[in-house]
């Protein structure tokens, strides 16, 4: 395969500025403040069988992601629900796919819109709004089965990890470290506490406690962060948001990886090392058998 056809981008259908085309023909300025300075954010919301996961949350950490941007939302709730659901259904369409059989992402992002480059927030920019669907890649058996490696690092990240920001080149160095190293995460750390991981947040069991940083500035909440809450709670699972120290993750009985595509998902191997007996643990068997539940209820 020539690099020119790796790269050409497929006719998979997206929504920009009110226009629903395909990735292949959609166009945006050379001065959007997105493509410039990064200045927008992103949400990602998985769909299951073409039932939108966890929709109201994701749109609840959108507000958040934009308020911090001072950018209005420039659709409601039930029109990003629509917009979305259209794009599966056209997805569906276009390649002949059945989304009752299988998985989509659904990619959204917001940006400050056009204008000349200059630093500051202008106000009265109309912002540039694109949505895509992609089908969603899961873990395998193996890696569920067997759990995957990590390795660590500091994290050096600027201090507004909470905004789900489209500037991404922190975590795309991150994610690097543990690309290089042949693993599939890094998780990652601030001076001596626990952070998050490139592209997940990490979870640390220990004597039946699932434990994870609190929400503040430092760390993206996933939106797993209340569902995997929820779980605990009605499992009867211990469940704890504090700082959380290098050495109690280095003693940990099971870390655990959550994110949308990653759902929840064991660490085994930290840089090199076994975690626990070196295989998923109790907990995460229990986290995930109520997660994959969870998948089956109603949207909402």
């Amino acid at each position: 395969m020539t690099l020119s056809a790796a790269n050409a981008l497929p006719d998979t259908p997206c929504y920009l500025n009110g226009d629903f085309s395909t990735l292949r023909d959609a166009k945006i300025s050379v001065l959007d403040r997105g493509f410039i300075f990064g200045d927008g954010v992103y949400e990602v919301v998985p769909a299951y069988a073409g039932r939108l996961f966890r929709f109201e949350q994701h749109m609840a950490r959108l507000d958040r992601s934009l308020a911090e941007l001072r950018i209005a939302n420039p659709l409601t709730h039930d029109q990003w629900r629509d917009t979305a659901l259209k794009l599966i259904a056209d997805y569906a369409l276009s390649t002949g796919a059945d989304t009752q059989k299988g998985n989509q992402l659904i990619y959204i992002q917001v940006t400050r819109g056009v204008a000349m480059r200059d630093h500051p927030m202008l106000p009265g920019l109309t912002p540039t709004v694109f949505i895509m669907v992609n089908p969603m890649k899961l873990p395998s058996e193996a890696q569920r089965a067997q759990g995957v490696a990590c390795v660590s690092a500091g994290d050096f990240r600027w201090e507004k990890a909470h905004i789900k920001s489209t500037s991404l080149l922190g975590a795309v160095f991150s994610r690097q470290i543990s690309f290089d190293a042949g693993a599939l995460e890094t998780v990652m750390f601030r001076g001596d506490h626990l952070s998050e991981a490139a592209a997940s947040n990490v979870w640390v069991v220990k004597n039946g406690t699932v434990m994870g940083p609190p929400k503040d500035h430092l760390v993206l909440e996933g939106i797993r962060y209340g569902l995997i809450e929820e779980i605990c709670r009605a499992a009867g699972i211990g469940f704890e948001l504090r700082p959380i120290s290098r050495a109690e993750v280095l003693a940990a009985d099971e870390l655990l990886l959550s994110s949308a595509t990653k759902e929840i998902l064991p660490i085994t191997l930290l840089d090199g090392q076994p975690v626990g007996n070196g295989q998923p643990g109790p907990v995460y068997a229990k986290l995930y058998a109520a997660y994959s539940q969870a998948k089956q209820e109603p949207s909402t």
